[in-house]
């Protein structure tokens, strides 16, 4: 009986653990960064390459559990097949010719992705709703199909860019505010462009990319407004600054005209009196009576008259 209970008791915690396992998954994807993933989703879809994988077709990755929604293919290509005939339809993605990688490789790897609903958890963009799942191409050299976390290649197109199609967005946007491409550069940059006709993007180098649009809501109109509160006092307020500033700046005016007249006043008594100081200082002259008022009196000339000829007849 006690080995039975036993049993039945690690039976039970082993059934408790495994329905527990895909969620603590799920967390520890929900941690990981973008470049980490993508480095997973190329480990899993050059697993889908067969032995001898044909040239030019998609081969879909088997995900684990805990990477549910996530869709991840790869298709192998030669490069100088790609640069002259380019892939005229790759899931939603239409490759021109003319696409050239850096570093050369013979035989390259594209690896499409498409994050679904773990969109926003990946590649979060504040302000902006997704209408539509972000979708990635990157490109891998090919050589040796066993390897894992290889580098990415740097492709580029040359004559037309690479065409990305959207046919289903998930919601309509709302009145007044258009859609636009997102680009996210594998550096961690974010670009916005206008959406083409029938929902397509554009862009000339390999990424993620996706539809979005603004999720702030238009500002209310002035009249639905409602004033906030104590507006009035400090409309108030501010009413009461004003003419206080404007009594200020005439009493000042009042004031500086004041002391102009107060400066020209002192300077012209200052000219008086220097005016009555020299009167003062002269020499005086002695006074008479002549009749009933006084006159002044000089005692005598001060020089002699000299004739200019001395000869008396």
């Amino acid at each position: 009986m006690r080995i039975e209970q036993t049993s039945v008791l690690i039976l039970a915690s082993l059934l408790c653990l495994l329905s527990s396992w895909p969620p603590l998954l799920d967390a520890q994807l929900s941690g990981i960064s973008a470049r980490s993933l993508d480095a997973l989703l190329q480990d899993y879809a050059f697993r889908a390459f067969a032995q001898h994988p044909r040239t030019g077709t998609p081969y879909a990755a088997r995900l684990p559990s805990n990477l549910s929604g996530l869709q991840a293919t790869a298709m192998r290509l030669r490069s100088g097949s790609l640069k002259n005939r380019g892939v005229r339809s790759y899931n939603e993605f239409q490759i021109p010719v003319g696409i050239t990688e850096q570093p050369y490789v013979e035989r390259l790897g594209l690896v499409y992705h498409n994050l679904a609903n773990w969109s926003s958890i990946f590649y979060p963009l504040p302000g902006f709703t997704y209408l539509a799942p972000v979708l990635g191409l990157l490109a891998y050299d090919a050589s040796d199909l066993s390897a894992s976390s290889l580098p990415e290649l740097y492709i580029r197109a040359s004559y037309k860019p690479i065409l990305i199609s959207f046919p289903n967005l998930t919601s309509a946007p709302a009145d007044g505010l258009s859609p636009k491409c997102v680009y996210f550069d594998l550096d961690g940059s974010v670009q916005f462009d206008n959406v083409l006709s029938g929902n397509v993007c554009s862009a000339t180098q390999q990424g993620h990319f996706s539809i979005a649009v603004e999720s702030t809501a238009p500002s209310p109109a002035p009249n639905a407004a409602a004033p906030p509160p104590n507006s009035g006092r400090k409309g108030n307020s501010r009413v009461w600054t004003v003419v206080g500033s404007l009594v200020g700046g005439f009493a000042l005016l009042a004031l500086l005209g004041i002391l102009v007249v107060l400066l020209r006043r002192c300077k012209n008594g200052k000219k008086v009196q220097q005016m009555e100081w020299a009167a003062d200082g002269g020499e005086t002259l002695q006074r008479t009576s002549v009749g009933n008022t006084k006159a002044p009196l000089a005692m005598g000339t001060r020089t002699r008259p000299v004739l200019e000829n001395e000869y008396v007849p």
